[in-house]
């Protein structure tokens, strides 16, 4: 009921906020809340329930086929739902087929070395998701057998409301309604609601909207329907609003305010690193070393690197000071030219490609890639470890570092 007054308020204070008429909407709640005493059928349900009804019936036509659909299975809920964090479907998909294909259940998964997990997560990004599922894996398995609870799938390492929610409404068919992207998107646009998505009051709201519309006699379905019907129809950009099944009662298309809505509040601050990457190459072999720290791409490797606090691409003779500090060269020219240079006997450094520009959520990685050649007799770098090129596939490595390893190794015809 609480939903439906807020309906009917948002509905009677836009029609006269025009008028300044705001007051007289208020007292019209009076009768409002009269009237939708009477919108309830014998069954308890009431007219919004049309909007699970359309919804259901829309999916039932447009719903997609996918892999992780029809099953009970929690194990590959989970696995299905923690890739789809950040991650659309059509990347994802494939992603999913091999990652089932390889850990087929929990104890699997739980077993299994990190480096093998980031491995068959590279290239999804968000690379702490890998990292959580591995562990969240290992405690299940501890346990037994995955949790049955809500609150037990919300204790799961990186495992949120929502997808706990998800979780337990398709495996175990709670009503736990789930609010992501596409739900916000839904709910807002129907409901014409204004208030920031990404805010303490916005998101409480949201929950209890979403909360009073959820189908609780067929929570798994109605979670899957808005989710597919957000994706598919009531899109980001460009919505098929002239053939939705929502249109007619549509607070934000009759409003002319479906691009308007959702409202985000807090802009993403975006910060700039610079990077430059040398490939260390050394009688067939080169040197790699794993991430730590609490950064970017935790426990994923990369070649050698020196960040600096500018952009050095048009000033290399700095940058091979700072490179010679790192590999104890003292000789050697401090000017760089373009090409191929040949710094001292047996060694020789050249520029691959300059200004990558590598964009992430909160970062912009702009990126300079090297070469650099050494005698056959190096064998050892501090702090990072020497590999044989042809195994460097087996190595979990951000995208970045795959397109400087397939830019590097595909000039010297070897596999990556």
């Amino acid at each position: 009921m609480g939903l439906l007054l807020y309906f009917c308020t948002k509905i009677i204070i836009k029609c006269h906020s025009d008028d300044r008429r705001e007051e007289e909407s208020r007292k019209l709640l009076v009768g409002v809340t009269e009237i939708l005493r009477f919108a309830l059928d014998d069954t308890g349900r009431c007219i919004m329930s049309e909007f699970a009804d359309k919804l259901i019936h829309w999916y039932a036509e447009n719903g997609r086929d996918l892999p992780w659909r029809g099953t009970k299975d929690p194990y590959r809920i989970w696995i299905s739902e923690i890739i789809l964090q950040q991650t659309r479907v059509a990347q994802g998909y494939d992603y999913y087929i091999r990652f089932m294909r390889r850990f087929p259940d929990v104890f699997t998964l739980a077993e299994a070395d990190e480096d093998e997990v980031m491995k068959h997560w590279q290239g999804l990004g968000y690379y702490s998701r890998a990292r959580n599922l591995h562990a969240a894996a290992r405690s299940v398995a501890e346990a037994g057998a995955f949790p049955t609870t809500y609150e037990g799938v919300l204790s799961l390492k990186g495992v949120g409301e929502y997808t706990a929610a998800a979780i337990c409404s398709f495996a175990y068919g709670m009503p736990r309604a789930v609010v992501d992207g596409n739900v916000y998107r839904v709910l807002a646009r129907w409901m014409g609601i204004d208030t920031p998505i990404d805010t303490t009051a916005g998101k409480k709201l949201f929950a209890q909207v979403a909360d009073e519309l959820l189908d609780k006699a067929r929570p798994a379905l109605y979670n899957q329907a808005i989710m597919d019907f957000g994706a598919l129809q009531c899109t980001p950009a460009s919505p098929d609003c002239m053939h939705c099944p929502l249109a007619e009662s549509c607070l934000a298309l009759a409003q002319d305010r479906v691009d308007a809505l959702p409202v985000k509040q807090h802009r993403t601050k975006v910060t700039d690193r610079f990077f430059n990457y040398i490939y260390v190459r050394a009688s067939g072999h080169t040197f790699i070393r794993k991430r730590t720290g609490n950064d970017i791409w935790k426990n994923l490797y990369e070649p050698l690197l020196i960040e600096t606090e500018e952009d050095l691409s048009e000033n290399e003779s700095t940058l091979w000071q700072k490179l010679q500090g790192v590999l104890e060269i003292r000789e050697g020219e401090n000017k760089i030219r373009e090409g191929e240079s040949k710094i001292c006997e047996g060694v020789y450094f050249r520029s691959l490609r300059k200004g990558v520009r590598h964009v992430l959520s909160h970062r912009v990685i702009h990126t300079n890639f090297y070469e650099l050649r050494l005698p056959d007799d190096f064998h050892r770098l501090e702090g990072y470890q020497r590999v044989a090129e042809e195994d460097l596939h087996k190595f979990a490595v951000s995208n970045l570092v795959y397109q400087f390893f397939s830019l590097i190794l595909g000039l010297n015809n070897q596999k990556v």
